[in-house]
């Protein structure tokens, strides 16, 4: 029966979050249940073409997201995959009316990660709005639940708490980026110098993202307003973190929070948003 596999589907795209982002894991579990599927949809596949990118060194990554872009094309199409991940995101896909043209910006951006070791202010614009704001905006697809004006009017904040989510990832992850992989997505930085006046530069232009998307998540409907603010509470409080930390120490560690601190974290965040503190 295909239910039967559409439901395997499903928990490949649900077991691929748990495994890959504790904290997105655990925003999703306070939306509403009607929406966990498809946000697991949307992630499984956006962590499927940021692995093919990010971690397959040794095969041919150009030739594996040609071959992803075809897939999810075809899975769109005919409505099926054999690939669960796709499977499972074409059902969003459908279910949530989310346009190709977010679909193929996202791959766009994944596509530069191959090409692109560095960026000028336009590229990394472009890169941001791919890897980040348009995922948000296929996010907002399922939050609005199909209601056309509540979706246009939350876009613009939809694309910055992805923008702002992008950024604390590229401050956190810059010694793999750098030293590893030899990427530098901050335009005009020079990571050799890396200086306390190029990460507050950096730590600006974040904080009014932040600051801009808190605006949008007030307006949620209720069914998501509590996920998305925990997974924003949880980002903020890595990038205050962050901003704290020495840019001699960003380059070389990765900044995170243990596990057993996003729980208290997730408590407070709870809340805030249970006293209307946001």
């Amino acid at each position: 029966m295909k239910s039967l596999f559409d439901e395997l589907s499903a928990s490949c795209s649900k077991k691929t979050t748990q495994l890959y982002s504790t904290s997105f894991s655990l925003g999703i579990y306070f939306l509403k249940p009607a929406l966990h599927r498809a946000i697991y949809g949307i992630y499984g596949f956006v962590r499927l073409a940021d692995e093919i990118v990010d971690s397959f060194h040794g095969y041919d990554q150009e030739v594996m997201m040609a071959r992803i872009r075809k897939e999810t094309q075809e899975a769109i199409r005919e409505r099926i995959s054999i690939n669960p991940i796709l499977n499972s995101f074409q059902h969003v896909v459908h279910a949530y009316q989310i346009e190709w043209e977010l679909i193929d910006t996202f791959l766009k951006s994944m596509e530069m990660d191959l090409l692109q070791k560095e960026h000028t202010q336009d590229s990394y614009q472009e890169y941001v709005l791919g890897s980040a704001e348009v995922v948000g905006l296929m996010c907002l697809r399922v939050f609005s639940e199909n209601d056309t004006a509540l979706y246009e009017s939350l876009k613009p904040y939809a694309m910055k708490l992805g923008a702002a989510f992008q950024k604390v990832n590229f401050l956190r992850d810059l010694k793999a980026d750098y030293q590893t992989l030899g990427r530098t997505y901050f335009p005009g930085v020079n990571f050799n110098h890396f200086s306390y006046a190029d990460k507050a530069q950096i730590q600006e232009e974040i904080e009014a993202d932040f600051e801009e998307a808190l605006t949008g998540i007030r307006r949620l409907p209720a069914s998501s307003r509590r996920g998305v603010y925990l997974a924003y509470y949880y980002y903020k409080k890595l990038f205050l973190r962050i901003k704290e930390t020495p840019p001699e120490k960003v380059m070389n560690a990765r900044i995170r929070i243990p596990d057993i601190d996003k729980f208290g974290l997730m408590f407070r965040s709870l809340l805030r948003h249970q006293f209307d503190l946001l």
